[in-house]
């Protein structure tokens, strides 16, 4: 693994995503517009600001752009939420209906693009839908069921389900199926009895904030992680799913991207990727290495130190009722200079091979975070990939 390239673009960004052909990226430079620049992953690559999207009132948090159709959907702490379409000149917003009363946070578009989920503020979940008689986008609600902000969302790569992650230390499984939008499901199906809105499973193992959930690509196993430094995985999703728990002897973790069915990558306030993977010996999952290679072995002592460090300075200042601010022994040299907020996946080897999607596997990933920078990473050669993935 490898930093094929490191772009400075903001002070801060929120959140990013790429178009299908990775020749443009959408990024919110923590405000209220989202730039959109011309450009490629390869290593020599000159990216140029080509749009800017300018809608929202107040800070965009979330961005997902559909591979197949090319629509960009946006979420603002002003509640709102627009899907951008191209016109051939300029990027035109559909406002979404969203009836939300606090911040909406999160957003992912399921695999069959003809739907998204938005986490909220208002401890509820949007699930949207395009009504083309009316010739705009419409939502059903998932309410009472979270106790706090919905931190994170994801689709189940049988369009059908979805996850949640909650500050209220919980991930939760809910059934997303929409009659009318979504075909007739097969009764042999799994949760094909469920109705919109139904909770499949809720599941309470971090002791903190939870975020960044995830499915595997064949949608057999569920990840997330919470911010007492935890990272949970579960699989066979149902009244008795079996699950595993680390406990990082790290700083936590804020998102997560399985690159495969046995390989997940984390980031967060470390500021270097991690990658875990399952034991073959064993067949339990473990931390593997961090991914910044040059700097792994000096990083992995100096932050086991920092996270040292940062409990006893915070359990003195809890006895104390100080707040004094402290310089920490981070590691420098690192590709990312603060906390890593973003992970998305750039080229599957399924993409160039024509496999399935469970048996894809994620060769390049970007990430992005507080301090400004959208930094490119890759297994192998990603001219090479680049190159097979236009053929």
């Amino acid at each position: 693994m490898a930093v094929v390239a490191s772009h400075q673009l903001a002070q801060s960004i929120t959140a990013h995503a790429w178009n299908a052909t990775l020749t443009m990226i959408a990024v919110c430079p923590n405000n209220s517009e989202v730039h959109i620049y011309k450009g490629t992953p390869a290593p020599d690559s000159v990216w140029e600001k080509a749009f800017v999207l300018k809608k929202h009132d107040q800070l965009v948090s979330g961005i997902d752009w559909a591979p197949i159709s090319d629509y960009i959907v946006t979420v603002s702490h002003d509640r709102n939420s627009y899907v951008w379409s191209f016109d051939g000149t300029q990027w035109q917003p559909t406002l979404v209906i969203l009836r939300l009363n606090r911040a909406a946070v999160s957003v992912d578009w399921s695999p069959k693009e003809n739907k998204f989920v938005v986490g909220s503020g208002a401890k509820s979940v949007c699930v949207c839908f395009y009504e083309a008689e009316n010739n705009w986008w419409v939502s059903k609600i998932i309410r009472k069921k979270h106790n706090s902000t919905v931190t994170g969302v994801a689709w189940h790569p049988n369009n059908l389900l979805i996850a949640t992650t909650s500050t209220d230390c919980k991930c939760r499984v809910f059934s997303a199926y929409i009659k009318g939008v979504d075909s007739k499901i097969n009764p042999g199906t799994a949760f094909a009895d469920t109705k919109f809105g139904e909770q499949i499973i809720q599941l309470d193992l971090a002791n903190g904030w939870s975020f960044g959930v995830k499915w595997s690509p064949s949608g057999h196993s569920l990840a997330y992680v919470g911010h007492d430094s935890s990272l949970h995985i579960v699989s066979d999703i149902g009244p008795t799913p079996a699950h595993q728990t680390i406990n990082l002897r790290h700083l936590p973790l804020r998102d997560l991207l399985f690159l495969s069915e046995t390989k997940l990558v984390g980031g967060g306030f470390d500021c270097n990727p991690m990658l875990f993977e399952i034991d073959p010996k064993r067949g339990v999952w473990v931390f593997a290495k961090f991914i910044d290679e040059a700097k792994s072995s000096t990083h992995d002592l100096k932050s086991s130190t920092l996270f040292l460090e940062a409990m006893g300075r915070f359990h003195g200042q809890t006895r104390r009722g100080s707040h004094e601010i402290f310089e920490t022994s981070r590691a420098s040299g690192l590709a990312h200079d603060n906390c890593i907020t973003c992970i998305v996946p750039l080229i599957s080897a399924g993409e160039v091979n024509g496999q399935e999607p469970g048996a894809k596997v994620v060769q390049a990933f970007s990430t992005s975070g507080v301090d400004g920078k959208l930094v490119i990473w890759s297994f192998s050669n990603i001219t090479e990939l680049l190159a097979k993935l236009q053929i």
